[in-house]
């Protein structure tokens, strides 16, 4: 799965000459949390958060009257206070390299370009709804957590014995040992087509351990 599997595409832009006032009234009325700032050439510039805009903001024990508050905000820019050195990717670098480039970076999005050009925006959001699609978690069917050493050949073990009872693989998840001193990976199946206990049986020769298994 690649960056422009799930980027938004053609993201909604301000202008470094937009009002803090305005870029938060479409932060809300277009329900995102963040917006690429692009200069009067149409090039990238900066990107802006709510976090941002409501950092600005006039604190709610301020002296200011409503309406100070509202000029104040109306003649504040989002350059003022948007992020002017923005990490960005390329819409065909793998999906788990942009996470990685969020977590890391501990920012919630990544404008999207090719070349100059901006042409999407990937989020966390948009990382969280691919994850929830990898491990099935919309799909019904049976959700199995086993414990097994990471050693070569196990998966394929463990996916030809669920389809020697007829199961399908709709989903799965993985998490490698976190330390040295562990020596087990963690593995999540959602299977489709076998009732729990005919899978549970089956899957029990070939695995160290069954976590956890229910119906979802």
């Amino acid at each position: 799965m690649f960056v422009r599997d799930r980027m938004t595409h053609n993201p909604i832009t301000i202008t470094v000459g937009t009002s803090i006032s305005d870029a938060l009234r479409l932060m809300r009325e277009k329900n995102v949390r963040r917006l690429p700032v692009l200069d009067k050439h149409g090039n990238l510039a900066g990107i802006v958060s709510d976090s941002d805009l409501l950092y600005a903001s006039p604190s709610p024990v301020t002296s200011l009257s409503v309406w100070e508050m509202h000029e104040l905000l109306y003649r504040l820019k989002v350059e003022t206070v948007m992020t002017k050195e923005v990490i960005t990717v390329a819409a065909d670098i793998p999906l788990e390299e942009a996470a990685r480039i969020m977590a890391d970076s501990k920012i919630g999005g990544l404008p999207v370009m090719d070349g100059k050009k901006l042409v999407g925006i990937i989020t966390e959001t948009d990382v969280f709804k691919a994850f929830l699609a990898q491990i099935g978690a919309r799909r019904p069917g049976v959700r199995i957590t086993i414990a097994t050493a990471g050693a070569k050949g196990t998966m394929a073990k463990i996916a030809s014995a669920i389809l020697e009872v007829g199961g399908d693989i709709v989903g799965l998840g993985l998490s490698e040992p976190n330390s040295p001193s562990e020596t087990h990976w963690m593995i999540t199946f959602k299977v489709q087509d076998v009732p729990q206990d005919k899978l549970v049986k089956a899957i029990q020769p070939v695995v160290d351990k069954i976590i956890d298994v229910r119906e979802t």
